[in-house]
């Protein structure tokens, strides 16, 4: 009980510190890519579907779906105009092998394939609205 007491602290003073670091964090933007759509703060590191960029170049989104901070919330229809997310790819990789099993029942016909999801690792950097 001790240990996860102090756990628990020590997280909280290192999640201080890193907000503290970070500044005024509080602006946030939904942005829309690969068919999905994230919420994402300047410094977030988010896993996306995979882009056509190499590691260390910077890619843009501007489908921002909507763009918060303080003051409010602002809502596109279907975008923000003028909203920009720029971000520096980390890296692109592949996701753990899932298993997936065929069948056609009283055939005998039965096949195992795995497939593993590409993906882009991005960091966040700006967000202009």
């Amino acid at each position: 009980m001790c240990w996860a007491r102090a756990k628990r602290a020590v997280f909280r003073r290192l999640t201080q510190r890193v907000q503290k670091k970070a500044g005024a964090r509080n602006m946030y933007a939904v942005i829309e890519t690969g068919g999905k759509q994230v919420r994402v703060q300047e410094g977030d590191v988010v896993f996306i579907e995979k882009l056509n960029a190499e590691a260390d170049e910077t890619v843009s989104f501007d489908k921002v779906v909507a763009v918060g901070a303080e003051s409010g919330i602002k809502v596109g229809t279907p975008y923000v105009e003028g909203a920009t997310v720029s971000a520096k790819v980390l890296k692109n990789g592949k996701g753990k092998k899932i298993a997936v099993f065929t069948y056609k029942p009283k055939k005998g016909q039965k096949r195992a394939m795995g497939h593993r999801q590409p993906y882009t690792q991005v960091q966040i950097e700006s967000i202009n609205a």
